[in-house]
């Protein structure tokens, strides 16, 4: 079974005709996409990287660590993320720049157990998009494979500047009957391209209609934080009964509604994409949410001034521990100083860890950290509920 792939120099053509500079990464499958493209006149005028991270260890490195996945959404979009990210710091505008990426879980010397899969996300500003296929398992040599992933991923490049909802040509994958492919996209609004592109710092997600007036997506996204908010911090990923509980608790503390904070950008890993902002945002209907570029908890003090912030003792512990500060004393204590004087207050509860119950109370703080904290005690507050096995939950149950 031959697999014939598009018209590169076509490809190549519309890419460069919009501008587009591309940083594709392939982890094995699908990397004959790669010869395919630079083999073409013109390549050098769109094509700026190409990434093979062959081994886990290499993803791991890239993607800032191990992840629950390989061969998966998730993963696809963070190494396409990683991709647009490479491709702005190679001289891209955030705008032109864009970021492919193919895992694949293939045909081996030894039968797999699981799915024959080919997961290819695409990362702009104006979108993210993944199209996943599983093909049938010994239907195909793994030639054949390969070249049913490489042109996937070309296919989903020469889709990106019609707008990611386009459908894909199953006819030029050659899918056979029993094969289906499965594509989602999220087109961000202006609000969230422009956070991504670092232009703005902090963006309104998602409206409390108990607190605020009715108001369109676009004026409640150009809402600017107030100062004095109650601000709880977090991946939420995903949002859980214990959030929420904790939510509720801080309120009565603080005597004033709470608004949830959600940064896309993180210190180490790549920032979210458009989809994932999507399906977070999501979880918070009739809640308040702002997602922010606020990585570290003094970017936080910029976004929200005077702020009150609810966090468990796992953040908590973080605050005066100059291993989150590069390795400085200094610059731990300079920063616990800002939190002190210019945060309005911190409540805080305790978590479990490792079977064990962790009280930050307990913790050796410095004193001017510690007159800042309200302490949550376990009267007040206990649940033990872990993010982590949350998604290792839903994983296995999809």
């Amino acid at each position: 079974m031959s697999q014939p792939l598009i018209d590169s120099v076509a490809l190549l053509a519309a890419l460069e005709g919009s501008g587009s500079k591309l940083v594709i990464v392939a982890t094995g499958g699908g990397s004959q996409a790669i010869p395919h493209l630079l083999t073409t006149p013109g390549a050098s005028g769109v094509v700026l990287e190409c990434l093979v991270p062959y081994a886990r260890e290499a993803v791991d490195r890239l993607l800032g660590g191990p992840q629950e996945g390989y061969c998966s959404s998730r993963s696809a979009r963070r190494l396409a993320v990683m991709a647009w990210q490479r491709a702005c710091t190679l001289g891209a505008p955030p705008a032109t720049a864009i970021g492919a990426a193919v895992t694949a879980s293939l045909r081996s010397r030894t039968p797999k157990r699981g799915q024959h899969r080919i997961v290819v996300a695409t990362h702009g500003l104006g979108a993210t998009s993944v199209a996943t296929v599983v093909l049938r398992k010994e239907a195909r040599s793994r030639a054949d494979e390969e070249m049913v992933a490489a042109a996937l991923l070309l296919e989903r490049l020469a889709s990106f500047s019609s707008g990611c909802r386009s459908p894909s040509a199953k006819s030029l994958l050659q899918l056979l009957d029993d094969e289906r492919l499965d594509i989602e996209c999220c087109e961000p609004p202006v609000a969230w391209q422009e956070l991504l592109a670092g232009s703005r710092t902090a963006v309104h997600a998602a409206v409390d209609p108990s607190r605020h007036r009715p108001a369109s997506a676009s004026s409640s996204a150009d809402a600017a934080p107030a100062a004095g908010m109650l601000i709880f911090p977090g991946s939420f990923d995903p949002l859980h009964e214990g959030h929420l509980r904790m939510a509720i608790v801080a309120q009565e503390i603080a005597e004033r509604p709470i608004d949830f904070e959600l940064s896309v950008t993180n210190v180490d890993k790549p920032t979210l994409d458009s989809l994932e902002m999507e399906s977070r945002a999501a979880q918070f209907a009739g809640r308040s949410l702002w997602f922010t570029r606020a990585a570290t908890f003094v970017e936080k003090l910029d976004v929200f001034p005077e702020g009150t912030f609810v966090m468990g003792a796992d953040t908590y512990a973080r605050l005066a521990n100059p291993t989150y500060y590069g390795g400085s004393t200094e610059a731990a204590g300079w920063a616990v100083q800002r939190i002190a004087t210019q945060a309005r207050g911190l409540i805080v509860f305790g978590r479990e860890h490792n079977g064990v119950f962790e009280d930050p109370s307990l913790f050796d703080v410095p004193p001017a950290l510690r007159e800042a904290t309200y302490f949550v005690s376990q009267r007040e507050f206990r649940m033990d509920i872990s993010s982590t096995a949350l998604r290792r939950q839903c994983d296995s149950t999809d």
